[in-house]
């Protein structure tokens, strides 16, 4: 699945269809800065948004760090990328 289709990974989660999204990609960054990134992205997002993630691996230290802070999200593996997708629950 392409990368620059976030629309279409949203049917393969949980999360909202019709929500609106902003999408990150922090592929090109080493650790820790995809984390960091994309608490700074979600923090900045109305709660209705979904954050459409790009990274070059799962997110496993961002994933707690969601779960605690009320969020829902789903990794999907694509051919380029392991798209995370964040939702407020």
């Amino acid at each position: 699945m392409p990368s620059n289709r976030p629309t279409a990974l949203l049917t393969e989660t949980g999360a909202p269809a019709d929500a609106p999204t902003d999408r990150i990609d922090v592929r090109s960054l080493g650790p820790p800065k995809p984390l960091k990134q994309t608490l700074e992205r979600l923090a900045d997002l109305d709660d209705d948004t979904v954050l459409v993630q790009f990274n070059d691996r799962a997110p496993r230290h961002l994933y707690p760090k969601l779960d605690d802070r009320g969020y829902d999200f789903e990794s999907v593996e694509t051919d380029d990328a392991t798209v995370t997708v964040i939702w407020r629950r």
